[in-house]
C-alpha cells in the first residue's frame, strides 16, 4: 500500500539515572511513546520500531534534572499518506452522503457524496445501508468491505484523511483484484476519449 516507508534513525534516549538498571525497558517505553503520532522529525505517523542498541550507558550528566544518554539506531515504519496516493481502509459506516473508513486500525477516513462517483448509487437492503455499483450490481461498498480510494487530504494532527471514489481505480478492492482486466480497460477507455478530446496529451 501506498504511504508506508522505512527509515533509519540515528537516536538519543536521554534517562534518569534511576533507569539505568532497566536501561532497555526504559528505551523501549520511551519509543513507544512515539507510537501512532505524527513526527516531523521523520516525516510521518510512527508505526513501527526496531532498535539497535549501540552503546553502553552515558555518563551521568549533572544539572536540576540529571539524565545520561544512550545512543541507538533505529529502523522505523512510518505512514504518511499524499495528495493522489491510492490507499485501503475497512469501511465502518454508510450514509447517503458518505462514506466513513478505518486506515491501518487508527486513521479515519471520510469521503463526501461529490467525490463518490455517480456509477454507485446508495441503497438499503434488509436496514443495512450500502453503494452499489450500476455497471454491475456484484461491485458494492457496505460495512466490513475494504475500500480503496485515493488521498485528497491527510491532517496530521488528528490522523484524519479526506478521500475519493471518483477515480476509476477506486472502490470495492475484493471485486477490483477480481476484475482487474475490466476496470483497467475503462481506466484506459477514459484515458483515451480524453486524448481524443485533446485533453491530457503530452507537451
Amino acid at each position: 500500500m501506498e504511504g508506508l516507508k522505512e527509515c533509519e534513525a540515528n537516536l538519543v534516549v536521554h534517562l534518569h539515572p534511576s533507569k539505568a538498571k532497566s536501561a532497555s525497558e526504559a528505551i523501549f517505553s520511551e519509543l513507544s511513546s512515539l507510537l501512532f503520532t505524527y513526527s516531523e522529525t521523520f516525516g510521518g505517523v510512527v508505526l513501527a520500531y526496531d532498535p539497535n542498541i549501540r552503546s553502553n550507558l552515558g555518563k551521568v550528566l549533572p544539572g536540576i534534572h540529571p539524565h545520561f544518554g544512550v545512543s541507538l539506531k533505529a529502523r522505523l515504519l512510518l505512514f504518511n499518506p499524499k495528495p493522489n496516493m491510492l490507499l485501503e481502509g475497512e469501511v465502518v459506516k454508510i450514509t447517503p452522503q458518505s462514506i466513513h473508513a478505518v486506515v491501518l486500525g487508527f486513521s479515519s477516513v471520510f469521503i463526501g457524496d461529490e467525490d463518490i462517483r455517480d456509477e454507485f448509487k446508495h441503497k438499503i437492503k434488509s436496514g443495512k445501508e450500502e453503494y452499489v455499483s450500476k455497471s454491475d450490481k456484484k461491485h458494492k461498498i457496505k460495512v466490513g468491505t475494504i475500500l480503496r480510494f485515493v488521498v485528497k487530504s491527510f491532517d496530521e494532527d488528528i490522523l484524519h484523511i479526506v478521500g475519493s471514489i471518483a477515480d476509476d481505480r477506486t472502490g470495492c478492492a475484493r471485486w477490483m483484484n477480481k476484475n482487474l482486466d475490466k476496470w483497467t480497460q475503462s481506466d484506459s477507455t477514459t484515458r483515451k476519449t480524453k486524448n481524443v478530446d485533446g485533453e491530457g496529451l503530452q507537451t
